[in-house]
């Protein structure tokens, strides 16, 4: 046989690269000729994921290889969006099945199996893509998710992405100003402000907003990391030499609780005290929250005095 007819070095290469996945397009260009391509897929050496897009493998195809063909499958300028360019940013753990994939506004290509087709408008997002397989750029993915959810979804997406690094406050505000239109645009502006004050989850936000500037609390320092560098404080006033501790998940086991009692230990023997308070007491029981946090600082020197929010004249 000719040996055109056998699969070639360059196309096993691209085939290692795009995760086992090649198109019609890209065989044929590398020299694999048209009666070995359809003697492979007959044979099942090969198998075909959409027409013209194929799997170099007979066995089940991965998410990347779903994310390469649908990609291939979209055509030139294709790209991955929503929680698919998510995942593949390190945004969630989960594996999205079906896959956004983004396409040219003058594209037309029809939504099947794994994978729905998108087209994008003009000026939506930057043109540039990143990655392998190409997707959105960090930011334009965050400020999608934001777009998709409701004002707690918003929080959790912008808050993952500075906390883990992915991008900074300064980026997303931005890629935020060259958008014409997003659904939360005034509360992803406020909320930017308060991710680069050092609010990495929701439940800070919950205590910044609701606890500590709703009763004129002194404004505490955030994110601070011990001289070892072994633990970090959600919330410190170091003036009183208090510490204020949030945690939003329901079990706290295993060796996340042995670091906090380590700290909270240490924090013990330099005479500082640490207040703990979880999601169910920030959003049900705000006010409390604050009487607790402003009579321990008044105690401990504070000069100043409470204020009371809108829900404590309700209520009273």
């Amino acid at each position: 046989m000719h040996s055109r007819e056998q699969p070639t070095a360059q196309l096993r290469r691209l085939a290692h690269v795009q995760d086992g996945v090649v198109s019609r397009e890209q065989a044929l260009g590398l020299g694999l000729g048209r009666h070995a391509l359809s003697r492979m897929v007959g044979e099942q050496q090969w198998q075909a994921l959409a027409p013209g897009v194929y799997l170099t493998a007979n066995g089940a195809a991965s998410w990347r290889s779903l994310a390469w063909a649908g990609v291939l499958i979209g055509g030139d300028d294709a790209r991955l969006g929503g929680t698919a360019a998510g995942y593949l940013h390190g945004l969630t753990a989960i594996e999205p099945d079906p896959l956004l994939v983004l396409i040219p506004h003058a594209s037309r290509v029809r939504s099947r199996d794994h994978w729905i087709f998108q087209r994008e408008r003009a000026g939506a997002r930057m043109r540039r893509s990143t990655g392998n397989p190409p997707r959105l750029l960090v930011e334009d993915t965050v400020l999608d998710l934001c777009a998709a959810g409701g004002p707690d979804d918003a929080v959790s997406w912008l808050t993952t992405a500075v906390r883990d690094r992915l991008t900074t406050p300064s980026r997303l505000v931005r890629a935020l100003r060259g958008r014409a239109r997003h659904p939360h645009r005034a509360l992803l502006v406020g909320l930017l402000g308060d991710v680069a004050g050092g609010v990495e989850s929701y439940i800070e936000l919950l205590y910044l907003r609701d606890v500590e500037r709703a009763h004129g609390l002194p404004s505490g320092d955030r994110q601070l990391t011990t001289v070892d560098g072994r633990v970090r404080s959600d919330v410190v006033y170091r003036e009183q030499r208090l510490i204020i501790e949030l945690d939003g998940r329901l079990n706290h086991h295993g060796m996340e609780e042995f670091r906090d009692m380590w700290r909270d230990n240490v924090a013990t023997l330099d005479d500082w005290l640490t207040l703990r308070y979880g999601a169910w007491n920030l959003t049900h029981q705000p006010c409390e929250v604050s009487d607790q946090v402003a009579g321990t600082l008044i105690r401990r020197g504070w000069a100043g005095l409470p204020t009371r929010c809108q829900r404590c004249r309700l209520v009273s």
